[in-house]
C-alpha cells in the first residue's frame, strides 16, 4: 500500500538554476525532503514539446543538454537517474486508446533534471518523461492529467516543469535583478486566485483571460505542464505554492502543489 503523493508544478526558469544555490533551488530541495519518498517520478517537461504523445522507455535515460550559449560547466552536469519501463507501460495502458509511443530516443531534458538535481540530488529515484503533444488543445492536456491521476495512489510523484509566466522576449538577461512586469504580476495573481477557487476552466481556456495572459503565455509549451498537475487535484486536496518569485521580470518561478 502506497501513501498518496501530491502532484507538483515547478517553475524551472533559467537552466543555470541547476548549478545555483538560491531561494528557488533551496525550496526545491525542501520539497524533496518533505514529500514522502516516491517509488518513481513521472515528469512532464516543457522541453519535450513534440507532435504526438510518448513516454521514455529507457532503463538508463541520458541527460539531455537542450540549450545553447551557457557556461561549459552546465553541459557537464549529469543526472543519472534510472528509468522505469514498467511505469512507462503503465502510462501507455492508462491512456489507451490514445496512441502513446514507447520512446527510447529521448531522455531527461533540463526541464526535468535542473529541478530534480536539487529535489533528489542522489538521482536514485526512477524517472519517466511524458511528452506534450504540441498539436493538441489545452483541454486535451488537462484530460490526460485527469486520466493519470490514479498514479498518485501508486507511489508515483507527478512533476510538471515549466513556468506559469514565460516571456523570454521581455526577459532581463543582465546581471541586475529586474522588477517584475505589471502584467506578469497581474496574471500570476489571477491564476493563483483561480487555482485556490478550484476554477480550472478559465485556466484551460487561458486565451480568454486577456492581454496579460497573452504576454505571460506567448507560446503554450511552458504553461501546459501546469494543466496536467491541476487535473490531478481531488476535492479535499489543498492547493499550495511552495515556491514563489519572478526572475528577470518575466519568468514566474511559482510552484503549485496539489495534495
Amino acid at each position: 500500500m502506497h501513501e498518496t503523493l501530491p502532484a507538483i508544478f515547478l517553475g524551472h526558469g533559467n537552466p543555470l538554476n541547476a548549478l545555483a544555490d538560491n531561494s528557488y533551488t533551496r525550496a526545491w530541495r525542501r520539497i524533496g525532503e518533505q514529500t514522502p519518498r516516491p517509488r518513481a517520478i513521472l515528469a512532464i517537461s516543457a522541453h519535450w514539446y513534440v507532435p504526438g504523445t510518448g513516454v521514455t522507455i529507457n532503463a538508463t535515460p541520458r541527460t539531455i543538454h537542450d540549450f545553447g550559449g551557457f557556461p561549459q560547466e552546465l553541459y557537464q552536469v549529469q543526472y543519472p537517474a534510472p528509468g522505469d519501463p514498467a511505469l512507462a507501460r503503465r502510462v501507455q495502458d492508462m491512456l489507451a486508446p490514445l496512441p502513446v509511443a514507447l520512446d527510447d530516443s529521448w531522455g531527461l531534458d533540463h526541464g526535468t533534471w535542473a529541478v530534480l538535481c536539487h529535489a533528489y540530488p542522489d538521482a536514485d529515484i526512477p524517472v519517466v518523461q511524458l511528452s506534450i503533444d504540441k498539436t493538441r488543445p489545452a483541454s486535451f492536456h488537462f484530460e490526460v492529467g485527469r486520466r493519470l491521476a490514479p498514479l498518485r495512489d501508486e507511489g508515483i510523484l507527478v512533476v510538471g516543469s515549466g513556468n506559469l509566466v514565460h516571456n523570454l522576449h521581455a526577459y532581463a538577461w543582465g546581471r541586475h535583478a529586474a522588477d517584475p512586469y505589471d502584467w506578469a504580476v497581474r496574471f500570476e495573481a489571477k491564476a493563483k486566485e483561480l487555482l485556490l477557487a478550484g476554477e480550472y476552466q478559465p485556466l484551460i481556456d487561458y486565451e480568454t483571460l486577456g492581454e496579460d495572459a497573452m504576454l505571460a503565455i506567448p507560446t503554450p509549451d511552458h504553461y501546459l505542464p501546469l494543466l496536467y498537475v491541476i487535473a490531478m487535484r481531488r476535492e479535499r486536496d489543498a492547493v499550495t505554492f511552495p515556491v514563489a518569485g519572478v526572475d528577470g521580470g518575466s519568468i514566474s518561478m511559482l510552484a503549485v502543489q496539489v495534495g
